[in-house]
């Protein structure tokens, strides 16, 4: 097994939402096929729900579903849950001894997971067949979004397209390529035999490979080694996230400087520190249209709008939570925020939110209650005993 992308892929969600991350390091070249792709119109568009900077696209093609699908480009795989993999996979059921492929993350840790091969996916007048899959368990991510999410369609399905992941309009385009594949924006190319999303940016006088990751959540990821970073906000710690290893914890920065795309400048961004691989996450890509052409081996960037990209102030509960449906687990308590002086510890059970029950609240609900409320209440459980603890929310990093 010879491993091509280092990755640890975790959903970085600003209001400190801690769910797994489906994301795959170390894959067999054998799986990294798309299968059969069929457009029947040159152009498909699909309408994509937004979840944070996360697009997902919905699809039904016969009396089953509909399912929810992740798009992901930062993914080297495509990834399904249990139950599409029985009523899709190539026999029923999935046998005991199912083969297994071995992932990993950068900080090299490692899993494996069942594989699979799909009959057929269909995003609206899109049909891929015998599609190459792993089998993962979607709950966590389903229980974290508000949503049943069905896979993870990650980078290589889309290699005898052109994907455009239009974040304004919230929509997915599939498109045939073609010759002549000018189009308005900033073109970058991605030269490299895997054709993996990785593209040169300029920070200060190095030019760090950074990873398009539609599977992020979070802004931009940098890896500080080689990079001589000055922050108009210094490092602060920001919770932790979930991997399908381990968990590894956030620290987040506002840089003092400009990153450049190209032309494109990210004004001062927040990023979040990494001792893995450099990724541009969604709370970057929400601004563009981002295209794709891996016939051509580049992306291009376009924008409606011109100037610098900024970045507003990012808002914290103070808390990361794991959602396990009837409740939400306190994750972690991030030192030096309102609610590290609060009574609330890493463990504590919430199963109310501002005197709410805990199944009214999703993942875009309590983002949004976190970017415009001054304070949270909480109802913890202990045995039968309730308690409510009121917590400032605050900007994490200004």
């Amino acid at each position: 097994m010879s491993p091509f992308l280092p990755r640890a892929l975790p959903y970085l969600l600003a209001a400190g939402l801690l769910l797994l991350a489906p994301g795959c390091a170390s894959i067999q070249s054998a799986i990294s096929r798309p299968g059969f792709t069929k457009l029947s119109e040159p152009l498909v568009v699909l309408p994509a729900e937004r979840l944070g900077n996360l697009l997902l696209v919905q699809a039904k093609w016969d009396r089953s579903g509909p399912y929810r699908f992740l798009i992901d480009t930062g993914s080297s795989a495509t990834l399904v849950s249990p139950d599409f993999a029985r009523r899709y996979g190539v026999s029923s059921s999935q046998p005991p001894a199912a083969p297994e492929v071995l992932i990993g993350t950068a900080r090299g840790a490692t899993r494996a997971l069942p594989a699979t091969t799909i009959k057929r996916i269909e995003l609206g007048d899109a049909r891929f067949d015998d599609v190459p899959a792993l089998i993962l368990d979607t709950e966590p991510i389903s229980l974290a979004l508000g949503v049943k999410v069905d896979g993870i369609l990650g980078f290589p399905l889309f290699r005898e397209t052109v994907l455009s992941l239009d974040y304004p309009a919230a929509q997915v385009q599939l498109a045939r390529p073609t010759a002549g594949h000018g189009r308005p924006g900033t073109t970058i190319p991605f030269n490299n035999l895997r054709k993996i999303p990785a593209i040169p940016v300029r920070v200060g006088d190095a030019s760090p490979l950074v990873l398009i990751d539609s599977g992020s959540d979070g802004p931009l990821s940098l890896n500080p080694v080689g990079l001589a970073l000055n922050y108009a906000v210094s490092q602060r710690p920001g919770g932790v996230t979930a991997t399908l290893t381990v968990d590894e914890p956030r620290t987040f920065a506002r840089l003092d400087g400009a990153v450049h795309l190209g032309d494109i400048v990210l004004d001062r961004p927040i990023v979040q520190l990494t001792d893995g691989l450099s990724a541009i996450g969604g709370g970057v890509l929400q601004h563009f249209r981002v295209t794709f052409d891996q016939a051509h081996n580049e992306v291009t960037f376009f924008r409606e709008q011109g100037g610098p990209v900024t970045m507003a102030p990012l808002r914290s509960p103070g808390l990361s939570f794991t959602n396990k449906g009837v409740y939400w687990q306190v994750a972690a308590v991030i030192p030096q925020s309102p609610a590290a002086a609060s009574a609330i510890q890493k463990g504590d059970l919430v199963v109310r939110i501002d005197g709410e029950p805990i199944n009214q609240w999703d993942r875009r609900r309590f983002d949004n209650l976190v970017a415009s409320a001054r304070e949270v209440t909480y109802t913890l459980q202990n045995g039968t005993r309730e308690s409510h603890v009121t917590v400032a929310t605050y900007e994490l990093v200004p």
